[in-house]
């Protein structure tokens, strides 16, 4: 479906990764006979094959996590200030990669995508777990021949991803990066989910996930992206940034008196609906829901044995979404079980939106925890003390 706010980088390539003979089986059972990722890269992947980094983006991301140069008017990526020459996922060695997610709207198959008959598949999609967006990648690097990964790293939806990662493919990664995300996702995470798709289902041009293109609800959108907001700041940053000021943006017509922060809202989530589907923000959101590495793979002495890269988790002092206590417990869980792993805390007002802000404050320890030989300063992230 075309979505108005967004278009790929002119870098952006499409691999498939099930076809009729070999389709896509999901954790479910379900079957996926032809679907494939969109991706980028940045660097040059060396003759051994074993210098890749794989970035992981979150919810509404997508693969353009950094801009490239050589292509002249390229727009900057979303974790720009980090990917790039002597950044600290280092282009000069590093060959990076980052595919947009299974079931994603931003050149991936997903809901909103057609079936081999030429129909929407709309609801008709399979059910995504954390674990389906990692066999995906999964696809991705076998096809592109990728011998070892040097790190895997990612925020939110993208951290979770890191994780099972290490476990479903333990010998393929040297080092895990997990940003503001925890062995799985609690209560008020999916609560916060919830009530987002419920705002989405509840818009009547919903119509049941079958909307026409061009007619997606953008209300119920903007609304479930207003709440979403609200998950990803603190109230220190709040009213540091709006406190009680009257507004200076409002698609709406007034209601007695408006607030900034009201503007900053409706701003968000009038955006949002223009730039992503909302049949992918269900489904994206209840794979969020899905994530815990324990499921069926028993307590944190199977889990410790199982995890064998680095593993660095990075908690945000002010993340309500994933609270630090439960990113930092993740860690402490999985290194009393034997596993390789560290924790190491932002201490911003920025809230769950902090490892898209903070770059300036993380770039040493990413430096050390990605392994950039080059440019790596201090400790191994290995030896990082758990706090």
């Amino acid at each position: 479906m075309p979505i108005s706010g967004w278009s790929p980088s002119p870098a952006q390539r499409f691999i498939p990764i099930a076809t009729p003979d070999d389709p896509f089986v999901t954790e479910r059972g379900e079957l996926l006979r032809d679907a494939g990722l969109a991706y980028e890269t940045w660097g040059t992947l060396n003759a051994a094959r074993d210098n890749a980094v794989l970035v992981v983006h979150a919810l509404t991301g997508d693969a353009h996590a950094a801009s490239h140069p050589e292509l002249r008017g390229d727009r900057a990526g979303w974790w720009e200030p980090l990917i790039g020459p002597n950044r600290p996922i280092d282009t000069n060695h590093w060959f990076v990669i980052c595919a947009n997610s299974l079931g994603s709207c931003y050149g991936s198959t997903g809901p909103r995508s057609l079936d081999a008959r030429g129909r929407r598949y709309d609801l008709r999609f399979p059910a995504l777990t954390v674990r389906d967006l990692v066999s995906a990648q999964l696809r991705l690097l076998d096809s592109l021949n990728i011998a070892q990964l040097g790190c895997v790293i990612g925020g939110s939806l993208g951290g979770m991803q890191v994780l099972e990662f290490g476990l479903m493919a333990p010998q393929l990664a040297r080092r895990l990066v997990v940003v503001a995300a925890s062995d799985r996702f609690h209560a008020q995470g999916i609560a916060y989910n919830e009530i987002q798709r419920r705002a989405i289902m509840l818009d009547p041009a919903w119509r049941g996930g079958s909307y026409d293109d061009g007619a997606q609800p953008a209300n119920g959108i903007a609304v479930a992206r207003m709440l979403g907001m609200l998950t990803y700041q603190s109230d220190a940053c709040m009213t540091e940034r709006f406190d009680r000021n009257a507004a200076r943006y409002s698609a709406w017509p007034e209601f007695h008196d408006r607030f900034d922060v009201e503007g900053y809202l409706h701003y968000q989530g009038d955006k949002l609906a223009q730039r992503f589907d909302a049949n992918t923000y269900l489904y994206l959101s209840r794979a969020m829901d899905s994530h815990d590495i324990g499921r069926g793979r028993g307590g944190p002495l199977e889990l410790g044995h199982l995890l064998r890269a680095d593993t660095l988790f990075i908690g945000v002092s002010s993340d309500i979404l994933f609270p630090a206590i439960h990113v930092a417990e993740s860690a402490r869980s999985l290194r009393a079980a034997g596993a390789p792993a560290a924790y190491w805390e932002l201490d911003s007002i920025h809230g769950h939106d902090a490892f898209l802000k903070e770059f300036e404050r993380m770039q040493d320890v990413l430096r050390d925890a990605v392994g950039t030989p080059a440019l790596a300063q201090g400790r191994d992230a290995s030896e990082l003390a758990v706090a």
